[in-house]
């Protein structure tokens, strides 16, 4: 059946598969879109299980645009270099993370376009029933610890393929502020709020190095069986790491014991720990005074004097939070 399944309905499928890698499926290579789509109820038994409706499918002409409660097609009449297009089951072509990243340009706002790219890049995946809601975690459906779905440098590389077309400045613009590695939803929205730069809300600091090893040198001498810890966030030539610490999966004596312990141990390392809760992360203010803290230890003066700063940040948290 010649149909591809894209934008919202490609990144649905992607969230669907969390840990499955993207290179064991087919490239698909082709040079348009089909002309027109056929019957809907065909469409239905190929479509993959779990998607909404309307499906979102990728079509050439815009005699094709009409919809249903099954089918939107999706008018796309620019190039489809490799990389655009990976073939699932049945044969059926999807777009690649890094093509569906492009394709939600059109869609998002810039800075839920910088999370979505953080998520593709990340070892998560939000479910696709419902956005991210920090704080209640014990109703978190997203799924962790898979590899990432794409990387910066893919989408980069297929970008740069599709200079000219609408949507590829947005997308690029956002590229700048998405690093590979993120780990959950909430390591996220911390990167966001202190990296991004003023004009959309954050406080503009360096890119931290994410999910970083640090060795142990202390675990024989405290009987601990961990060897090293990874850090969330760490500025290495700060000498500083955050530590987001869920009210759900951080409870209990055990748990906290253990977290007590990777700070002492972190400490002796002279890294300097900081403990960010959701209760803290919503508190404009404490967030500030880590960002003053992190741009005092790299030497940084923070310049967000700009009235138009505060209405930025109100804004970006609203997004996030």
């Amino acid at each position: 059946m010649d149909i591809i399944l894209s934008h919202k309905s490609a990144l649905e499928y992607w969230r669907l598969q969390g840990n499955a890698k993207t290179t064991g499926f087919v490239i698909h290579r082709r040079k348009k879109p089909p002309a027109s789509l056929p019957n809907p109820t065909a469409i239905c038994e190929v479509a993959p299980p779990g998607l909404s409706y309307p499906i979102d499918l990728m079509v050439s002409s815009q005699t094709a645009r009409r919809r249903s409660k099954i089918v939107r097609p999706r008018v796309y009449t620019g190039p489809t270099p490799d990389g655009c297009f990976i073939s699932i089951g049945g044969g059926l072509p999807v777009s690649t993370p890094q093509f569906c990243f492009f394709q939600m340009a059109g869609e998002l706002p810039l800075v839920k376009l910088i999370e979505l790219g953080f998520e593709l890049c990340g070892s998560y995946s939000i479910s696709p029933a419902g956005e991210y809601s920090p704080g209640v975690e014990s109703a978190d459906k997203t799924l962790y610890g898979h590899p990432p779905l794409t990387s910066t440098k893919a989408i980069k590389s297929l970008i740069t393929r599709l200079e000219g077309v609408n949507g590829q400045k947005k997308a690029d613009r956002a590229l700048r502020y998405i690093a590979d590695g993120s780990a959950s939803p909430m390591e996220t929205i911390i990167i966001m709020l202190l990296t991004l730069p003023h004009k959309l809300g954050g406080y503009g600091l360096p890119m931290p190095e994410l999910n970083r090893r640090i060795d142990s040198e202390n675990a024989a001498k405290w009987g601990s069986r961990r060897y090293y810890y990874i850090c969330d966030l760490f500025w290495p030539k700060a000498n500083i790491a955050i530590e987001y610490d869920s009210d759900f999966y951080h409870a209990g004596a055990d748990r906290m014991d253990s977290d007590s312990t990777k700070r002492l141990d972190l400490t002796t390392h002279d890294i300097n720990v900081l403990t960010v809760t959701n209760r803290k992360l919503r508190n404009p203010a404490i967030i500030e005074s880590i960002a003053k803290l992190i741009a005092k230890r790299l030497g940084i003066r923070l310049r967000y004097e700009n009235p138009q700063f505060l209405e930025a940040r109100r804004e970006l948290r609203n997004l996030l939070l």
